[in-house]
C-alpha cells in the first residue's frame, strides 16, 4: 500500500513539474547572470571582495578535499550529525557561488554530488529521533533547522540549475525539494503559519525553492501562508506562542508586517532580529530578482531596509547587540547575517555610505552584486562614520505598542537602554520598564539574557534550559519593579501578549539632560508604575550620571522589590548590614528560588543609602533614598541550580514592605577608575552627596540633588501632564519654579 501511495505521489509531482520548461533564468535568487558578468569584470580590482572570495574558496576547497558526508540524523545542536548537516548546507551555498563567479566546474560537481546523496536519503527519513520540539524536523531536531538547510541549499541549486541535466533536476525535485517544501509547510502548519522568526525561515525556505523550481503554488504558500483548513483550532507551539495572528494572517508578508514597527524595530528584540534578518533579506532579494512586480523592498514604507539601520543602532560601542528578551550576549554585527544585511541594505537602500564604515569593520562582503558594490564603495574611500545616537524605537505593527529607548552620552561613553515594549512574542521576557547600562560598550548594570549555551551539546543539546523559564524570563531577573514576589502578568504569555507599556515622553534634544519616561498599568492588577530615567551631564564631574524615579500607585499595600543586577566587586556599603551565616534561597518561586541571600541591611530612619562597586577597573555608586524599615538585600545567583546552568552573578535588592504607594528615587553614577599598573585609584568616591524628595503629590515630584563642586540642582517632573508646550508654575518651600514641558532640571533657588 505504501508503494502505491509513493507511486501516486511521484506521478503527481511529474504532472506538477513537467520538466520545468520555463523561460526563467538561473541564477536568479541572490545572484544574477548580469551580476556574475559584472563581478568577473571586477575580479582583482576590489581588495575587500577579493579577500572575501579567497576566504570562501579556502573554506570550500578544504571541504571538497575532505569528502562528502551525509550522515543519518540523530543529534541535538552541537552534536556531530547536526553540525555536519549545517556545514553541508553552508558549504553548498558557497560552492554554488564559487561555481558562478569562478566558472570552475568542480564546485558544481560538489554541489550536485551532495544533493544527490540527500535525494537518495530523504525519501526514507523518518522524523528526527529527538522529540523535544513542537515541530520535529527530519535532518535536524526541529523544523527550524530544516528550513535553514533549504534556504541555503536553494541558493546552491539555483547556481547550478542550468548546469544540471533535465533528468537530474527532476530527480532532485521529485525526491528531495518538493517533499522537503511540503514537509515544512502543509506537513507542519504549526511551524509554518506562525508570526515568529521560525516561520520566517520556513516561509523563505519554501518560497525560495519554489522560485528556483518556478512553482507558483509554493511561492504563494510562502507569501500568504496556508489556508485555514490546515490549522487546528487554537493551536499553540511549545514556546507558548499562538500559531496565527488574530486577523488570521500568516506567511512571509504577515511576518514582515506584524513583528516590525514602522521604525524597523523587531518585537522579539535585536538578538532574534539579527537571526531573522537573513531569511527576510535573502528571500526579499530573491523576490526582487524573480518577481520584481511585488515591489518587496517598498513593502510597508521600506521597513525591511529601514530595519537594518535600526538593528545597527541597537548595538553598544563595540558593536554587540543589546541583550533584550531571549538573547545570547556577545552577538555582534560581525555575524554573517549582518554582513549580508549591511551589503543588501547598501545596495538596495540608496547606498548609505555610513554602511560602508560597518562593512570595513566586518572585513568581508557577500559574493554577489551587492557585495561587489560595497567593496567598490570602500575602494573609492566614500565611507563615512556610522553614528550611533540617542533614539526612540516604537514597537508593534502600527508603532503603538510601547517601545525601546536608547540614551547615549555625547561621546557614547555611557549608554542607557530602557525597555517599555510589547511582550516580544514567545521569546519575550516579563520585565516592563526595565533598563540596562553600559560604559564604553561594557555592561555595568546587566540584563541577564537567556539561559542557553547555543550549540554546546553538553548543555541540554545546545537548547534552552529550564532555568530560562524559572529565572531569565522572570521579572526579578531584570532591573525593574517586582510586586509581592510575583512576575509581571503572572509570568503568563497569554496575559503578557495582550498588553504593552505606554510612552509618557522622550526627549534627547538637550545633550546635557536626556530623558525617557513611560507608564505600565497592566503588569499587576490595580497597580500603575511610572518610571522616568534621565542621563545628566555635569561638566565638572567628567562622566554623566543616571537619575531614576519609579513611582508606584496601588489600591492596597504590598511588598515591592527593586533589584539592581550590577556586575563587579562591591567596594563599599554606605549602610550597616548583616551577612547571613547560612546561604538559603530568597524565595520559593518566580525566580526568587535561584537567589542566595548573602546579607541584609535594615534602615531605621529616612536617609540616603549608598553602594559602591568596581567593574573592569571602573568605579560606580548607587545613591538611593530610603525610609524607615526598608531593606537592602544582598544576593547572588546559584540557588536550586544543581547543573550550574546559571552564572553566579550578584544582585542588590531595595525592598519596601506593607507599602501602598511606593516611590523609588536613586542616582547611578560612574565616577572613576583604577590602574593595576600604577596601582592608583582616581575619583574612587562618588560626587553625589545627597538627594532628597522636597515635593511630592499626584501632579508633581521635586528632587533636590546636591554634590561636589557646589552642585545644588532640582529636578521636577510633572506626573500627569506630558505636553511639551505646557507651561508650569510650582512653589516649593516658598520659592517659585517656572518651566515649559513635562520636566525641568535647574539650579535650586
Amino acid at each position: 500500500m505504501n508503494r502505491i501511495v509513493q507511486a501516486l505521489h511521484v506521478l503527481y509531482l511529474l504532472v506538477l513539474i513537467p520538466g520545468h520548461a520555463s523561460s526563467q533564468e538561473h541564477p536568479s535568487l541572490t545572484i544574477t547572470k548580469e551580476g556574475v558578468v559584472n563581478i568577473q569584470r571586477e575580479l582583482g580590482e576590489l581588495p575587500l571582495f577579493d579577500v572575501s572570495l579567497e576566504q570562501v574558496k579556502v573554506q570550500v576547497d578544504a571541504e571538497i578535499s575532505s569528502g562528502i558526508d551525509v550522515p543519518i540524523p540523530k543529534d541535538y545542536s552541537g552534536g556531530y550529525t547536526h553540525e555536519r548537516h549545517k556545514l553541508n548546507y553552508l558549504t553548498m551555498q558557497k560552492a554554488g557561488l564559487l561555481y558562478q563567479v569562478l566558472d570552475d566546474e568542480k564546485y558544481a560537481i560538489y554541489v550536485r554530488d551532495m544533493l544527490m546523496q540527500y535525494a537518495d536519503m530523504y525519501p526514507t527519513l523518518p522524523l528526527h529521533p529527538k522529540e523535544r520540539s513542537y515541530a520535529r524536523g527530519k535532518l535536524f531536531w526541529q523544523c527550524l533547522n530544516d528550513a535553514n538547510w533549504l534556504v541555503y541549499t536553494s541558493q546552491a541549486y539555483d547556481c547550478i540549475y542550468e548546469w544540471l541535466s533535465k533528468k537530474q533536476r527532476q530527480d532532485l525535485e521529485i525526491n528531495l525539494f518538493r517533499p522537503f517544501a511540503d514537509f515544512l509547510s502543509t506537513g507542519n502548519p504549526k511551524f509554518f503559519n506562525r508570526i515568529h522568526n521560525h516561520s520566517t525561515w520556513g516561509n523563505a525556505a519554501v518560497g525560495m525553492i519554489g522560485l528556483v523550481m518556478d512553482d507558483d503554488e509554493l511561492v504563494q504558500k510562502a507569501l500568504y501562508g496556508l489556508p485555514d483548513d490546515n490549522i487546528e483550532p487554537n493551536a499553540k507551539d511549545n514556546d507558548g506562542g499562538f500559531i496565527k495572528t488574530e486577523n488570521g494572517k500568516s506567511g512571509f508578508l504577515a511576518n514582515l508586517d506584524e513583528p516590525f514597527s514602522p521604525d524597523g524595530y523587531y518585537t522579539e528584540g535585536p538578538y532574534y532580529q539579527r537571526y531573522a534578518m537573513y531569511p527576510f533579506l535573502i528571500f526579499a532579494q530573491s523576490l526582487h530578482n524573480a518577481r520584481p512586480e511585488l515591489g518587496i523592498f517598498e513593502f510597508k514604507d521600506s521597513v525591511l531596509l529601514k530595519s537594518v539601520n535600526t538593528l545597527l543602532q541597537l548595538t553598544d560601542k563595540n558593536g554587540d547587540f543589546f541583550a533584550l528578551n531571549d538573547a545570547q550576549k556577545g552577538m555582534s554585527y560581525q555575524t554573517s547575517s549582518l554582513v549580508t544585511a549591511v551589503d543588501l541594505s547598501y545596495y538596495y537602500g540608496g547606498k548609505d555610505t555610513s554602511l560602508l564604515h560597518i562593512a570595513e569593520q566586518q572585513g568581508k562582503v557577500i559574493l554577489s552584486d551587492a557585495g561587489m558594490e560595497v567593496a567598490k564603495g570602500v575602494n573609492q574611500n566614500t565611507s563615512r562614520p556610522f553614528k550611533r545616537k540617542s533614539m526612540q524605537f516604537s514597537d508593534g505593527a502600527n508603532g503603538k505598542q510601547g517601545g525601546l529607548s536608547v540614551l547615549r552620552s555625547k561621546d557614547e561613553s555611557l549608554t542607557l537602554v530602557f525597555k517599555y515594549t510589547a511582550q516580544g512574542l514567545s521569546h519575550g521576557h516579563y520585565d516592563k520598564l526595565s533598563y540596562s547600562l553600559y560604559e564604553q560598550g561594557k555592561e555595568v548594570v546587566q540584563d541577564y539574557g537567556m539561559v542557553r549555551y547555543v550549540n554546546i551539546e553538553q548543555k541540554g543539546g545546545g537548547n534552552y534550559l529550564k532555568e530560562n523559564n524559572t529565572w531569565a524570563k522572570q521579572t526579578i531577573a531584570h532591573n525593574t519593579l517586582v510586586k509581592d514576589e510575583t512576575s509581571h502578568f503572572q509570568g503568563t504569555y497569554e496575559i503578557g501578549s495582550k498588553y504593552h507599556s505606554n510612552l509618557y515622553f522622550f526627549d534627547a534634544s538637550n545633550s546635557k539632560v536626556q530623558i525617557i519616561s513611560a507608564v505600565e498599568s497592566n503588569a499587576y492588577t490595580d497597580t500603575q508604575m511610572h518610571r522616568t530615567m534621565a542621563m545628566i551631564e555635569e561638566e565638572t564631574y567628567g562622566k554623566p550620571f543616571v537619575f531614576d524615579i519609579l513611582r508606584v500607585n496601588s489600591q492596597k499595600p504590598a511588598k515591592y522589590d527593586l533589584p539592581l543586577h550590577y556586575l563587579g566587586q562591591p567596594i563599599q556599603f554606605g549602610f550597616d548590614y548583616q551577612a547571613t551565616a547560612t546561604l538559603e534561597p530568597l524565595g520559593t518561586a518566580n525566580g526568587y528560588q535561584h537567589i542566595f541571600l548573602e546579607g541584609k541591611g535594615q534602615f531605621r530612619k529616612k536617609s540616603n543609602a549608598t553602594f559602591s562597586w568596581m567593574h573592569q577597573n571602573h568605579f560606580y555608586t548607587l545613591t538611593t533614598i530610603v525610609s524607615q524599615n526598608e531593606q537592602f538585600l544582598l544576593g547572588r545567583l546559584g540557588a536550586n541550580d544543581p547543573q550550574y546552568n546559571l552564572r553566579r552573578d550578584p544582585v542588590i535588592i531595595h525592598r519596601k514592605e506593607k507599602t501602598k504607594d511606593a516611590l523609588f528615587v536613586s542616582i547611578m553614577e560612574p565616577h572613576g577608575s583604577y590602574s593595576p599598573v600604577t596601582e592608583m585609584a582616581k575619583n574612587a568616591k562618588s560626587n553625589i552627596e545627597h538627594i532628597e524628595v522636597i515635593y511630592n503629590n499626584k501632579d508633581y515630584i521635586g528632587v533636590q540633588i546636591k554634590g561636589k563642586n557646589w552642585l545644588d540642582k532640582i529636578f521636577i517632573l510633572a506626573n500627569t501632564e506630558n505636553d511639551k508646550s505646557k507651561k508650569h508654575r510650582l512653589t516649593i518651600n516658598g520659592k517659585l519654579y517656572e518651566w515649559v514641558g513635562p520636566y525641568t532640571y535647574q539650579n535650586k533657588k
